[in-house]
């Protein structure tokens, strides 16, 4: 199958483009190497643009109609940056998947998979969320991926009333880590925002890593997230790929009425904390890593105890087995 992959050469895209590939599947990058790396294109079929040009968007299409599906990635993705400039967040990240789902449903598309977000969701108080607990995002980058799905929720509902094939698939997750384990790509950022990456940049640098919010209502006072390797995110994306026709059929099934949008979480339903992360990175670095504590910073919500449950991800994969 080809797929339209746009964010291709940032972390979590190349990663699925490598992950696509190893499944039989041909991706075509779309990326501005704003943040992506050129070097994640090689051997792909590579556009250089913004995710939001619609005239390269057709082009693209008409240079490959063969396409069948787009897995959207593109997107500013650092919390304390979006609450610095929110407007950059909402050009880049809503009006500019805005243009590319229009785009999309002008073109006749039929399948989106939509690389989300569990920032979405409220604290929950026993640590879990599924896709029905409640939302509050706390941030202008979590409130501009909840636009996003809202956009392409009714773009998908729109096109249904028209008889139009449009509909999409939203995959949310917390806190991707690790690389390709083929080493095809991996995080490359020289000033990472996340965990892993921060600590590595810290130990590399020989300065001290930062854990900032020490008072959170968690076994230690740390924040409380569930990593999820960014290889085993690749495959749920080509898992969601693969299995999306049975998805939305078994979703018919049990709401007894088609859906335009489904919404699925990707987690390991097991959480750890910063400071379990910490020790953990500790006993098997190379030197010891110098830490100090510090106040949670604007934007990252009440107490970041969310732990990610990705039971409905389990559907899907058995669709894909079959």
């Amino acid at each position: 199958m080809k797929v339209l992959v746009t964010g291709g050469a940032g972390y979590i895209g190349s990663t699925t483009c490598a992950a696509l590939e190893d499944a039989g599947h041909q991706p075509v990058v779309l990326d501005s190497l704003v943040l992506g790396r050129e070097e994640f294109t090689q051997g792909r079929i590579f556009y250089r643009g913004d995710v939001g040009d619609r005239a390269l968007l057709h082009q693209i299409f008409s240079d490959h109609p063969d396409i069948s599906a787009t897995l959207h990635f593109a997107a500013r993705i650092v919390v304390p940056e979006s609450v610095a400039q929110p407007e950059l967040y909402y050009r880049e990240n809503v009006v500019a998947s805005l243009n590319l789902f229009a785009a999309l449903r002008e073109l006749g598309q039929s399948r989106v998979i939509f690389s989300s977000s569990a920032s979405l969701y409220a604290t929950p108080d026993d640590e879990r969320v599924t896709e029905d607990s409640p939302l509050a995002p706390s941030s202008p980058y979590a409130r501009s991926k909840l636009m996003t799905e809202q956009m392409l929720a009714d773009l998908c509902a729109a096109a249904q009333a028209n008889g139009e094939p449009l509909r999409g698939i939203a995959l949310r997750y917390f806190n991707p880590i690790g690389a390709d384990p083929a080493r095809r790509s991996g995080p490359y950022l020289e000033d990472p925002a996340n965990l892993l990456g921060r600590m590595l940049s810290a130990m590399n640098r020989d300065t001290e890593f930062r854990i900032t919010g020490t008072d959170y209502a968690t076994r230690d006072g740390t924040g409380l997230r569930d990593y999820i390797h960014v290889w085993d995110l690749a495959q749920a994306h080509v898992r969601a790929l693969e299995g999306f026709e049975t998805a939305f059929e078994q979703a018919a099934q049990a709401q007894g009425q088609p859906s335009g949008l489904l919404i699925i979480n990707v987690g390991t339903g097991q959480g750890q904390t910063v400071r379990e992360l910490v020790q953990a990175f500790q006993a098997v670095a190379p030197r010891a890593l110098q830490v100090e504590e510090g106040p949670a910073p604007r934007g990252r919500g009440r107490g970041l105890r969310r732990h990610h449950a990705g039971a409905g991800m389990a559907g899907l994969v058995a669709a894909a087995q079959h």
